[in-house]
């Protein structure tokens, strides 16, 4: 073997290596991404939802936006579906919350946001599932928080990631989970009560 390929093996090593690394820190241990404390929200039902006084529970966040012809409805109602779950074991507003924040908060004013989440039975913040519209500052810096990202390329359809996030009590990141029908409802309804068991 010549110097040359042992240069190019070290070198294909070294980048499988930092691959790795990388892999490492951005999907086994999310853990380093946390969301803003700074940041104040209204919900569809007029109450203010501020990120630096959050309840100590823990939370199921997705980024969504009303006109989404897809991924986004897909997604809420298999959230619907999961609260249910929830419920059953009691802990649903008191041990976890779901929130839901739009990414196209000029269109999804207070009344858009109350209509879309009537859909899905929530009709009040105090049935666990806030439904909040910000400033286009405030919901970017959350997604930003979150490495969620999203556009309007100018047609009316935002392009977005298509990841829902799962928090620990102190605003950790847990686990993406995947939105749309790729949605592992009993795998995320299994975390939500592994993390909750640790927490009581």
């Amino acid at each position: 073997m010549n110097m040359k390929s042992i240069y190019i093996g070290f070198a294909s090593l070294l980048v499988i290596g930092i691959a790795a690394g990388v892999f490492y820190l951005k999907v086994i241990q999310p853990g380093s991404l946390k969301l803003p404390d700074d940041v104040v929200m209204e919900t569809a039902f007029e109450n203010e939802y501020d990120f630096n006084d959050l309840p100590k529970k823990a939370r199921l966040v997705e980024f969504m936006y009303t006109d989404c012809p897809d991924v986004c409805p897909i997604t809420t109602l298999e959230m619907s579906k999961l609260k249910h779950s929830l419920e059953n074991e009691g802990i649903f507003g008191e041990e976890v919350e779901f929130i839901t924040i739009t990414i196209d908060p000029k269109n999804d004013d207070q009344e858009v946001l109350q209509d879309y989440a009537s859909r899905f039975e929530v009709t009040s913040d105090d049935d666990g599932w806030l439904f909040l519209n910000g400033t286009d500052e405030d919901t970017k810096k959350v997604a930003d928080s979150l490495d969620f990202l999203y556009r309007d390329p100018g047609t009316g359809d935002i392009i977005h990631s298509t990841y829902v996030y799962f928090m620990d009590e102190d605003n950790n990141l847990l686990e993406k989970f995947t939105m749309g029908e790729g949605f592992d409802r009993d795998k995320a309804f299994n975390r939500i009560m592994r993390t909750i068991d640790k927490q009581i």
